[in-house]
């Protein structure tokens, strides 16, 4: 029987021996991977708040984010941005260390991102250049399979509304780079960008296609990253709107075909007509 408190320690000790591991072996380095192997993907409710507190960073980043977009650059912003950047880094070995091959996890592109935005925060002299990256950490919200799994246990809006959460994610996330990309690319050589609230509104209206054309990207430097605007942020846009107005589905996967997305009040699946029992919110 596992004591109070002891869901952890029983957890690790029961999870396989990471790659190098001595059998047996227990202490030191290899039982501090092992615990942050079970914070970062284990089923424990220390897990699962874990993983909730990193949403929290992930929140608290993105407000930052915004909120400095639109402030000069000036000595307190640099020490925030430093400070944040080693809580970010200290986040970013621990995820590497509780994989079973880091070296190889450190290679994958979302990885490879993340390095990126958390190198422009610890760079504070050339971060006004490449500050835009820093949106770059927006990328792994709602990225983990772990915490989509538990928020649609948890939350039946994020349930009833996943598909459309995540695109409004990435739609944001594209704006936010891409307004970034525009402001430090042209305010110095084109008057019409003065400031991120200038680069913001050519962004959204190339990305409708509204082109109002009081401001433009001069060059063919310019004209290609308006061309890419438009052409991937209309497709962002359109998917979200497809998620939007589509008819609703829920998730369910049917015990026989495996078909996930199911009418809200199906009794049977469609493609194999199995009795479908699919839990509902209590209303």
């Amino acid at each position: 029987m596992i004591p109070p408190g002891g869901t952890l320690r029983a957890e690790a000790l029961a999870a396989p021996p990471l790659p190098g591991e001595e059998p047996g072996r227990r202490g030191g380095w290899a039982a501090a991977r092992r615990r942050l192997r079970e914070l970062y993907y284990g089923s424990s409710e220390a897990a699962h708040r874990f993983r909730y507190a990193l949403v929290g960073l992930d929140a608290v980043t993105v407000a930052f984010i915004a909120t400095t977009s639109f402030l000069p650059r000036n000595a307190v912003v640099q020490v925030a941005d430093v400070l944040l950047g080693l809580v970010l880094l200290a986040e970013f070995a621990a995820r590497l260390a509780a994989g079973t091959r880091p070296w190889r996890d450190l290679l994958r592109p979302l990885n490879l991102a993340d390095l990126v935005a958390v190198a422009c925060f610890l760079i504070p002299l050339a971060g006004e250049g490449a500050a835009f990256l820093r949106a770059l950490r927006l990328l792994r919200m709602l990225r983990s399979y772990q915490l989509v799994r538990r928020l649609r246990g948890d939350v039946p809006v994020f349930r009833r509304h996943e598909e459309a959460i995540v695109a409004s994610a990435d739609l944001l996330v594209f704006i936010f780079v891409m307004t970034g990309l525009v402001y430090e690319t042209q305010h110095r050589t084109n008057p019409a960008i003065g400031n991120y609230a200038d680069a913001l509104y050519f962004t959204v209206t190339a990305l409708t296609t509204t082109g109002f054309g009081d401001i433009t990207l001069p060059g063919t430097g310019g004209r290609m990253l308006t061309v890419a605007i438009m052409f991937c942020g209309v497709t962002l846009f359109l998917r979200l709107a497809q998620t939007m107005f589509r008819p609703s589905k829920v998730r369910f996967p049917c015990p026989r075909c495996g078909l996930q997305r199911h009418e809200p009040d199906a009794v049977h699946c469609k493609a194999c007509g199995e009795v479908l029992r699919i839990p509902d919110d209590g209303e």
